[in-house]
């Protein structure tokens, strides 16, 4: 079975790319020193220090080998080349929320970039899926466990602008 593409957006890219290297170069060394340290100090089997610095170690593993697994199945959206006619990954809109008569502002990337915090949405979450393929001054209907909503397309542009 073909796994799945992970969309990212080319600042979503770079900043997995960093953070690989940070963990690889840096953080690997930091923590072979603490286990390394501890080792030092005799038994093992009652070594706070040394469980600590495994479990540690274990994090940085499994970090390592999910960025590497996002990264092998990425596919960069260029943003320059994002069509502004309809609403797709790398976009930034502007919406209102015709109910609590609100403006927002999302940015629609892929699902292993979203962060609600910054104001990025999945294109596989309900508003996301909703907005996809959406033009400038369409309603769209989102529909969610707690109803329905409605948002008007108030604007589309580059995320990167």
């Amino acid at each position: 079975m073909e796994e799945k593409k992970n969309i990212l957006t080319y600042e979503g890219l770079k900043r997995y790319e960093e953070e690989l290297e940070e963990l690889k170069v840096v953080k690997r060394q930091e923590v072979a020193e603490k286990i390394k340290e501890a080792r030092a100090q005799g038994d093992l089997s009652e070594n706070a220090e040394y469980d600590a610095a495994k479990d540690e170690q274990r994090d940085i593993e499994a970090r390592i080998e999910e960025l590497e697994k996002i990264l092998k199945n990425a596919e960069v959206v260029v943003e320059d080349e994002v069509d502004l006619d309809t609403i797709n990954i790398g976009c930034k809109v502007r919406i209102k929320d015709l109910a609590e008569k609100e403006e927002l502002e999302y940015k629609i990337v892929g699902s292993s970039e979203a962060n609600s915090l910054e104001g990025k949405i999945s294109n596989e979450s309900p508003v996301g899926r909703a907005l996809i393929g959406a033009k400038k001054g369409e309603t769209v209907t989102v529909e969610t466990q707690t109803g329905s909503f409605k948002y008007k397309v108030l604007g589309i542009e580059r995320s990167n602008g």
